[in-house]
């Protein structure tokens, strides 16, 4: 048999679980929101264009409008200055979207400090336990921040949420052999990363590096520490800084 075959038939008994990463994507979904003078992603919004009625008898469909960077989304490298000469989220390899994938679990942490960085040290005790960081793959960042996201205050709780640290963030791009960081915050960035030097070091290093982001995660307690692949699948908008994803975990049982 296949291997692919040998895939879906354990998909079908249950032997792999697919869980969903991604946050519903709906006009109560959070968003990014920068103080002025800056721009601002809009908020996801639906426009009814025919439902079974006299604008169309048989079929019911809608435009939408939403930032590319609107609800769990994915984020290319020239969403950022640093990046501006990378990929698009078009040119993003599709071999790139499937990827094996760890988790690093700071809940503790971020709950008794809002504001908690992950550190080198963080990341390194994560390794001399589980092992290297995955050539190719993705590191999610795990908060416990998924469970606010219902809420829009508390999910962005006055700009104090969890992050990374500037000296972080340039190692993961320069150090490790990661595709890409994962989170369950608004962006890859802690809320007072505009603070930081650089500001928005998540940003400003790893797309710089040509890696990517992933934003707004769900469900990453239902993941293993290593042993996930991870099926992250964008909009191939052309010339598009990013784009609201639909994000996969495959997990051996």
């Amino acid at each position: 048999m296949s291997l692919l075959t040998d895939l879906m038939d354990a998909v079908t008994a249950g032997s792999i679980e697919v869980v969903d990463l991604t946050a519903p994507l709906s006009g109560d979904t959070p968003i990014l929101q920068l103080p002025e003078p800056f721009g601002n992603t809009w908020r996801f919004q639906f426009e009814e264009i025919s439902k079974y009625d006299e604008r169309g008898p048989a079929w019911y469909w809608n435009n939408f409008r939403a930032g590319e960077h609107t609800g769990t989304h994915f984020d290319a490298p020239i969403h950022w200055v640093t990046g501006r000469d990378g990929e698009d989220v078009a040119q993003v390899p599709a071999r790139k979207l499937l990827a094996p994938a760890v988790v690093i679990d700071r809940c503790e942490q971020a709950a008794a400090d809002p504001g908690y960085l992950l550190r080198i040290e963080d990341v390194q005790a994560w390794e001399a336990e589980h092992g290297p960081l995955p050539a190719g793959g993705w590191l999610l960042y795990r908060t416990g921040w998924d469970a606010r996201g219902d809420d829009d205050a508390a999910y962005l709780n006055a700009g104090n949420t969890p992050g990374v640290s500037p000296a972080c963030a340039e190692w993961l791009a320069e150090q490790t052999p990661i595709a890409g960081m994962g989170v369950e915050t608004v962006g890859t960035d802690a809320g007072a990363a505009h603070s930081f030097d650089p500001p928005f070091p998540c940003h400003s290093f790893l797309l710089g590096a040509g890696k990517y982001g992933l934003t707004q995660l769900r469900n990453l307690d239902r993941l293993p520490p290593t042993g996930a692949v991870v099926l992250a699948a964008p909009l191939p908008i052309v010339r598009g800084s990013g784009s609201p994803a639909r994000v996969l975990a495959l997990v051996e049982r």
